[in-house]
């Protein structure tokens, strides 16, 4: 037996050489060379066309052992018999004997250090397994890289998973392919940058792409990606064939999966983003695939990379990259299940979000609050077949309206909006005594409030509270009659507020309801009280709403009750109390993501950073402020009772700070980010520009403002918009 080096064979290996420049994955060579420096055995997995071969043949050119590195192409090999075959003919063996192939491959490796490059093996895991367990048990200076779609699963293995190209590397790549397209690209082009995050990262996605840009620009590439299978196709012609296109690349792993595999493949398609076991087991079990089979079908696919998990704040959860669940898509519309599939998934996330409005009154109101978020790409997926689909409309609205707790206490205001008028725009008149469509009514009112948008808000809660009065339907009344109040609250109309908000308590009272909502009543009404200068019944309700709050672990509606008691304490003086009381406040509400309530507490922060002497920080606070606004709608609902704090903070800032040295602090404050301007408000910070004002009710002498009385409002009157 003798080493025969022929072909593209050196006697350091046959690794071919790279056609053209090695772009990123610097993070995943590192990780890759420190797995080959600890053990014998390494495993590159990955879906398809996500990199693996060439990540594995750059790393192991790098590594230089003593005998060279030695690559084996499986991906052609379909008998099992003829793997080891394989073997000796990339190792360049020739063998007269009448040994079996692999004694011979035992005999020339036993002495030998060299690294072997088993590449495409997925489809003779079995027998590749046996080999590699064999060699490495019988060649001590062996190491094997095994590159494919699995593991081998073997002991001392170690599995280096690769993910797709972040966005960075995918526009270097995609641009460096472009240039050898003879096209120069700008890589902040956002149709540039919006293409290679359409195409997951996967490098051979961007590659392929690239080969269209001798025809296509990349907004053309863009206006044409929904088909992108059939775009993506006509790769190098010296391309392995399933590397050819997109889609044989992934059919390459299709072709692998017993049917069952095949099936739980199409039906996660209809899954948008990540899911859980859970759902995936209601969703895709039965006909023809029990829900008990499920989880062993699932981790099949996680081992061929279909499939990839990720933990996360919510627990384990799955998820398929776009291009390989738009495979799945296109085989689930195949088979003819795609409609039924779309329903279960609608019914499993309406479910949830039933659960979750109802646990959102409970000490597990962070958790919901995380959960949605999680859910949120499906949870999409399920209002938009709800709001298309003839027949569905009030399930639509329902599952919108179910989502209040989610629109109006996690920062998502504005796409609780989209949905909401969307669902209640559709069928008004067969669904005018749907209760779903009532809640979805008062919800959409609730929700314009809180951006500032009172006209809308006050159509919808009309519309609202008629259909309830003619449906008899006291809940509905209750809610809109709340909302009306609050509105009044916003508008300026404190006796009108008042008498709403009351009656609304009442009618809550009467029919049972106690919840976040009925407690954000309370506060309303607080708030109202503290307008119109009963600091003690302000700070008696908000009191009473914190110790409900307490003994229910709800933390959303407290720190808004948190917010009034802070504003009694600075309107007495109290300022270490109001600091602590905002800081509590801030906390939580950043904590859930809630806009409004973050920023309410900043401005208030403000003023008490300004009454405490520290004028510069306090005009920064309002800069970031500021600049939190826009994300949640008309400032301070464009109120004046709401909006006095802020003006009297402002003039007291810009008495001892001047105007020029004002307007700078302001701008500073407003390039804060969110998380830094939060993270400021609850700092210690304090500037040099600080001094000390007594303790005691502040009231500056160049400043005339009485927090019980609104400022002029130059937009509206109040009652004027209320109804």
């Amino acid at each position: 037996m003798r080493a025969s080096h022929g072909g593209d064979a050196t006697a350091d290996g046959n690794l071919p050489l790279e056609p053209d420049r090695f772009v990123g994955r610097s993070a995943e060579l590192t990780e890759l060379a420190r797995a080959l420096d600890a053990s014998r055995l390494v495993t590159v997995t990955g879906p398809g066309g996500v990199g693996k071969s060439r990540l594995a043949a750059h790393a192991a050119a790098l590594s230089a052992p003593p005998d060279g590195v030695w690559r084996v192409e499986l991906a052609a090999v379909r008998d099992p018999e003829l793997v080891d075959f394989a073997v000796v003919e990339a190792l360049g063996l020739t063998d007269h004997t009448a040994r079996l192939p692999r004694e011979a491959l035992l005999a020339h490796l036993t002495d030998r250090q060299l690294l072997l490059v088993l590449d495409g093996f997925e489809h003779l895991v079995e027998v590749c397994a046996s080999l590699v367990a064999e060699l490495l048990g019988r060649a001590p200076g062996l190491r094997v890289l095994a590159v494919g779609r699995r593991p081998l699963e073997l002991s001392g293995e170690r599995v280096v998973a690769l993910a797709p190209l972040g966005e960075d590397e995918a526009v270097e790549l995609f641009a460096d392919r472009a240039a050898q397209q003879g096209v120069a690209l700008d890589e902040d082009d956002p149709d540039v940058r919006e293409l290679c995050r359409r195409l997951d990262g996967i490098p051979l996605a961007v590659e392929l792409a690239a080969g269209r840009l001798r025809a296509l620009a990349p907004g053309e590439l863009l206006a044409r990606f929904d088909d992108r299978f059939r775009l993506l196709a006509g790769g190098r012609r010296d391309a392995l064939p399933r590397h050819q296109t997109l889609r044989t690349a992934i059919g390459w792993s299709h072709e692998l999966c017993t049917p069952q595999e095949r099936l739980l493949w199409a039906r996660l398609s209809v899954f948008a983003g990540r899911f859980d076991l859970e759902a995936a087991e209601y969703v895709c079990g039965g006909d023809g695939l029990p829900s008990d089979s499920v989880l062993d079908v699932l981790s099949e696919l996680l081992a061929q990379s279909v499939v990839v998990r990720e933990m996360t704040p919510t627990g384990m959860r799955y998820r398929m990259l776009d291009t390989i669940r738009a495979y799945g898509a296109d085989w689930l519309e195949a088979t003819g299940d795609a409609a039924r599939l779309r329903r279960r998934h609608r019914d499993w996330y309406l479910g949830l979000a039933t659960w979750c409005e109802l646990d959102w009154f409970s000490p597990r109101q962070g958790e919901v609050a995380a959960r949605v978020e999680a859910e949120l790409p499906n949870l999409r997926g399920a209002l938009e077949y709800c709001l298309t689909e003839p027949d569905e409309t009030h399930l639509g609205q329902y599952l919108a309206g179910s989502l209040w707790f989610y629109w109006a206490g996690c920062g998502r205001l504005a796409e609780g909006r989209h949905w909401l008028e969307q669902a209640v725009q559709l069928d008004a008149e067969d669904t005018a005594n749907d209760q779903s469509r009532l809640k979805a009514l008062w919800v959409l009112g609730y929700v314009a409030i809180l951006q500032g948008d009172t006209v809308p808000a006050l159509a919808a809660l009309q519309e609202c509270r008629e259909e309830a009065d003619h449906a008899a339907n006291p809940t509905a009344v209750a809610y809109a009659e709340h909302r009306t109040g609050c509105l009044a609250l916003v508008t300026d109309d404190m006796p009108r507020a008042e008498t709403l908000l009351r009656s609304a308590l009442d009618r809550y009272q009467q029919i049972g309801e106690l919840n976040s909502n009925v407690l954000m009543g309370q506060v309303e009404l607080a708030m109202t009280r503290a307008f119109q200068g009963d600091l003690a019944d302000a700070v008696k309700l908000c009191e009473d709403v914190r110790r409900v709050c307490e003994d229910h672990g709800e933390r959303w509606t407290r720190a808004y009750a948190l917010y009034v008691l802070a504003y009694v304490a600075w309107s007495d003086g109290e300022l270490p109390l109001a600091r602590d009381l905002l800081a509590d406040c801030l906390g939580s509400a950043h904590g859930f993501r809630d806009l409004l309530g973050s920023v309410l507490a900043v401005e208030l922060l403000a003023l008490v950073t300004a009454a405490e002497g520290d004028a510069a920080e306090a005009a920064l606070l309002q800069g970031a402020a500021g600049g939190m606004w826009p994300s949640v709608g008309l400032p301070l609902f464009g109120s004046a009772y709401y909006n006095a704090p802020h003006e009297l903070c402002e003039a007291m800032a810009r008495e001892r700070l001047g105007d020029e040295r004002y307007a700078e602090c302001v701008r500073e404050g407003a390039r804060l980010g969110r998380e830094e301007a939060v993270a400021r408000a609850l700092g210690p910070s304090r500037s040099l520009d600080a001094v000390p004002v007594p303790r005691g009710p502040v009231r500056p002498t160049a400043v005339s403002v009485d927090m019980r009385k609104p400022a002029a409002s130059p937009t509206r009157k109040g009652g004027e918009t209320a109804g």
